[in-house]
């Protein structure tokens, strides 16, 4: 039987490089949406429960926007480092 880490095996090096950055592309546009979403979920129900609305919603969207970002920046520190690393290797 065909396992899909028997696909990695077979996949040369430079098909594995171009799968990993773009895994992690998709990681850096997809995080501050989550953190916005799941701020906006988590202000939502506080404002419900404390009958605050619109405040904690407008707050913890902020905050997801921001921590959302905080991570997106953190990942093209990485992507960098890990290109620069693999220009390294070839050099």
């Amino acid at each position: 039987m065909f396992w899909i880490s028997d696909l990695f095996v077979l996949m040369e090096e430079k098909d594995n490089k171009f799968f990993r950055r773009l895994g992690l592309l998709s990681t850096m546009a997809l995080t501050p949406v989550f953190a916005m979403g799941i701020g906006f979920f988590i202000g939502l129900k506080l404002d419900r429960w404390l009958g605050t609305a619109p405040w904690l919603t407008g707050f913890f969207v902020i905050l997801g926007i921001v921590a959302g970002f905080r991570e997106f920046f953190r990942f093209v520190k990485r992507s960098q480092e890990m290109m620069e690393n693999d220009d390294k290797k070839h050099d």
